[in-house]
């Protein structure tokens, strides 16, 4: 009997073993991840940048919580605990990677417009359609459209800009229904619903978040290679390594700069999450000065971290690409 016992014992304590490491929590783990050398990933004019010093895109690390992981976050101080629905908006994980990827390729392009523009160079953007992010519980569309599929027309008309289709949407009638042209893994599909009214506004929509999916060409040929990096905040890193190979202004003398953000294709920087682990990365790979956005949220916790870990790396706030490269080129 007392065999027995010691048997059920065994497997009882491999079950509470496999699901305290493996069973997976309704939540995200957010902890500090690492700062890259941007001039690995981009190239202009099929060259690299491989002068001294670097600007370094910084990114948090996200994972899915397990037991185990969840009650060690309590003893880690630069771990944050998400709820999911917070971080995938009630998608799966194939949903929210697909969305990061979409972000990052937008951050891309607007990188390269925002680089182009302040460097003077001359370039073609296509606008190629709309990418589905998300459904709302009250679209027509819940079970038509998918994360990830790309919206070419309404009601065979094509659009050169997200806002012209907004724009079309919301002249429509609650209840009037749209004829949707899609692309789907390459194949061409179509679907019909009713417009809608979008929740908490009195705006017309189809109830779906959408980002535009946009090419841009230059001469410059202008190449990067995010693999393995998604989400918008490396845009200003992004656009600072093309515009300093396009200009052919050394930002970097030597330096490791290390900076965040958002950027769009006027060049204004905007707000993003995680900066306290962001700064506490570019400590860790040496930089001597972080750009963060000007906005107060992000700026006041950047100077806050710096100041919790004691590092002399300088915080200094960035509204737009023209300020970072002033910035940049005026101090070394």
């Amino acid at each position: 009997m007392q065999k027995k016992q010691r048997w059920w014992l065994m497997i009882l304590l491999v079950i509470l073993l496999a699901a305290g490491t493996f069973w997976p929590l309704p939540v995200y783990l957010e902890t500090v991840g690492s700062a890259q050398n941007v001039a690995k990933y981009v190239s202009v004019a099929q060259q690299r940048d491989r002068k001294p010093g670097k600007l370094m895109l910084t990114y948090v690390e996200l994972a899915r919580a397990t037991p185990f992981l969840y009650l060690a976050s309590f003893f880690d101080q630069n771990s944050s605990r998400i709820p999911s629905n917070q971080i995938t908006g009630g998608g799966d994980n194939q949903e929210f990677d697909l969305v990061q990827k979409y972000y990052m390729e937008t951050a891309i392009n607007q990188a390269k417009i925002s680089a182009l523009k302040l460097a003077g160079k001359s370039f073609k953007q296509q606008f190629q359609g709309i990418y589905v992010l998300s459904i709302l519980k009250n679209s027509e569309f819940k079970n038509k459209l998918q994360v990830g599929d790309l919206i070419q027309r309404i009601d065979g008309k094509s659009f050169s800009s997200l806002t012209g289709m907004t724009n079309y949407l919301a002249s429509k009638k609650a209840n009037q229904t749209v004829k949707v042209n899609y692309l789907r893994q390459g194949s061409s599909k179509i679907a019909h619903g009713k417009i809608v009214v979008l929740p908490g506004t009195k705006r017309h929509g189809i109830g779906i978040s959408l980002v535009e999916k946009t090419s841009v060409t230059s001469k410059s040929q202008i190449k990067a290679n995010m693999d393995g990096i998604g989400g918008p905040s490396a845009g200003l890193m992004l656009a600072l390594q093309v515009y300093s190979q396009l200009s052919q202004r050394n930002l970097k003398a030597g330096r490791k700069i290390a900076g965040t953000g958002t950027i769009t294709a006027s060049g204004q920087v905007g707000q993003i999450g995680g900066i306290d682990k962001k700064v506490i990365a570019a400590n860790k790979a040496g930089a001597t000065i972080f750009l963060s956005p000007a906005g107060k949220s992000n700026y006041r916790e950047a100077k806050k971290t710096a100041k919790r870990i004691k590092t002399k790396m300088k915080i200094v706030p960035i509204k737009n690409l023209t300020q970072a490269v002033n910035y940049l080129a005026h101090t070394r």
